[in-house]
């Protein structure tokens, strides 16, 4: 079994509220999971109205299918008008059964 995760840092210039940020937040994590079957979810900067922390996973028997669905993640965030990317970070490790 192979997982797949990613963390995408994100920052938001001119965001004026918490409740803005989240708006866009949580709009990005629903379209990633329902568009690439991740687990997705806020896990940092909670509290940061400029930026934002991603995580997401995917878990697979194929190698090739996750690294392909990451780029199209990857592709997809850094297509998103309403913030620019910061850094993504990208691991694929085995879990024996």
């Amino acid at each position: 079994m192979l997982v797949g995760t990613m963390v995408i840092t994100i920052n938001l210039p001119g965001i004026r509220s918490l409740k803005e940020k989240r708006k866009i937040v949580k709009s990005l994590v629903e379209r990633l999971r329902n568009r690439f079957n991740f687990s997705v979810s806020e896990v940092a900067a909670n509290e940061s109205k400029l930026q934002a922390v991603i995580g997401l996973a995917m878990v697979s028997d194929d190698g090739v299918h996750i690294e392909r669905q990451i780029d199209k993640v990857s592709e997809f965030v850094h297509a998103d008008g309403r913030f620019f990317v910061s850094r993504i970070e990208r691991e694929m490790f085995s879990v024996e059964e």
